[in-house]
């Protein structure tokens, strides 16, 4: 397994200052960035009851997620372990090809306010807050994964995104991939180029020709990831429930920023203990809490409102059908392929089946609400949408009617990242849980 001292190395012990000054980045802004997310996390991770002693990890990848992880990435590439670092925003850029290049593949911060003002001056105020929160991490330089990135590659996965990419390609290295609207053979065959396409791209960034040896290897070390998480997941159709909503969130969260190797270890110890738990019937919440399917678009750190809500009002998360939940988890590559080309053919087609709410129809994304609202006992379905977020928003409607045609409880909601809306929101899910 990996080293880990770089991950768990915080500000506290060492001066990660000419770091972020060496990035570019705007230090005391960034202080102020990491104070208030420290602050969040305590008040809302730390302050959980009877949290599993494993995800202890979990704080350690928080503590360094700025600082430590940070060193850890540009210190393989000083050292050549590894050639470049190549950030990007959503699950469907796959991290296989980016490994096997010999990259670092890292999300990209979105999941908070910041420069907004700054930010429109270039994006129309009406946009979605992901968008306009990864727009606003570049332009007030507060993102050590986006300024340490030698390639951003972005995927067209909803037209805010799309038309966003054009203005983030005047401020960084960009590459876009074009993500096909509908699933069937002539577009699958579109897609297996795109995967292409993107492979050469990164193979001509890391100057690194990706083998069939490394392929597989990188293929391997992402579903060994993926079958750790599918384990968690597994776990939390115990009632009660071993672990909570919020750390299955940010176990995911992390698997998009840190090692890979290291962090399947502790997925791993993880599900021992959860399992355990299952079996002793140890939970983090009651028996008999209320327990919530979310559904809806991703959450990215530090945007932890919703499931902090839920929690605190007696409810407990036991799946996320989202980006940030079982999409990521769910389907491994065949490992099967041997030539370079089987390869890339696998992957395109695991990543092909992503229910991402750009493809129409979308069976498949209703189809694995019921499905695991049913195989979780989950006794409610809250679905989410971030505000104009239009994708979302239209297929909340299929999904309430598919959940009503279930017999599932079911709400909709729709925020932003700013806490204004956290009363009304609590008022909401407080009387929705109550009515369970």
């Amino acid at each position: 397994m990996s080293d880990n001292t770089n991950e768990t190395t915080t500000a506290a012990e060492y001066d990660f200052h000419p770091m972020w000054e060496s990035l570019g980045m705007d230090v005391p802004a960034h202080d102020m960035l990491l104070g208030a997310v420290g602050q969040m996390f305590g008040d809302v991770f730390l302050a959980q009851e009877n949290r599993p002693a494993s995800t202890d990890y979990l704080n350690q990848v928080v503590a360094g997620i700025h600082s430590g992880r940070i060193k850890e990435m540009l210190d393989k590439k000083a050292s050549g372990e590894a050639k470049k670092i190549v950030g990007s925003f959503c699950l469907y850029v796959p991290e296989e090809i980016v490994i096997a290049a010999g990259g670092i593949p890292v999300g990209l911060c979105s999941g908070a306010d910041w420069a907004t003002d700054k930010v429109e001056e270039h994006l129309p105020r009406a946009t979605c807050p992901l968008i306009k929160s990864f727009a606003g991490f570049k332009l007030g330089s507060v993102c050590p994964y986006i300024e340490s990135s030698d390639l951003v590659i972005g995927e067209n996965t909803c037209d805010g995104k799309k038309k966003a990419y054009e203005f983030m390609a005047t401020q960084v290295n960009m590459y876009t991939v074009d993500i096909p609207n509908v699933h069937n053979a002539q577009t699958l065959e579109l897609w297996k180029g795109e995967v292409r396409k993107l492979a050469e791209r990164v193979e001509q960034e890391t100057g690194q020709k990706i083998t069939a040896e490394s392929l597989k290897a990188a293929i391997k070390l992402a579903n060994d990831k993926r079958r750790a998480l599918q384990r968690l997941s597994a776990t939390r159709a115990a009632d009660p429930a071993p672990i909570s909503g919020l750390d299955s969130l940010l176990t995911v969260q992390a698997a998009f920023m840190d090692d890979a190797e290291r962090l399947t270890g502790a997925i791993n110890a993880m599900a021992d203990e959860c399992e355990q738990r299952a079996a002793d019937g140890v939970g983090v919440a009651p028996k008999g809490a209320k327990r919530i399917l979310y559904t809806g678009t991703p959450m990215a750190v530090p945007n932890w409102k919703l499931f902090n809500i839920i929690e605190k009002a007696g409810g407990v998360v036991v799946g996320e059908e989202a980006c940030t939940g079982s999409r990521y988890y769910k389907d491994l590559v065949d490992e099967s392929g041997e030539t370079v080309d089987e390869m890339l053919d696998a992957i395109a087609e695991r990543y092909f089946g992503i229910n991402c709410a750009i493809f129409t129809p979308n069976d498949g994304r209703i189809e694995d609400i019921v499905r695991m609202a049913r195989e979780l006992n989950a006794d409610g379905i809250i679905d989410c949408s971030l505000q104009f977020c239009t994708l979302y928003e239209m297929e909340s409607f299929t999904v309430e009617k598919a959940a009503e045609q279930a017999g599932i409880p079911f709400m909709h909601i729709t925020t932003d990242y700013a806490n204004e809306d956290a009363g009304q929101l609590t008022t909401r899910i407080e009387a929705f849980l109550e009515m369970l």
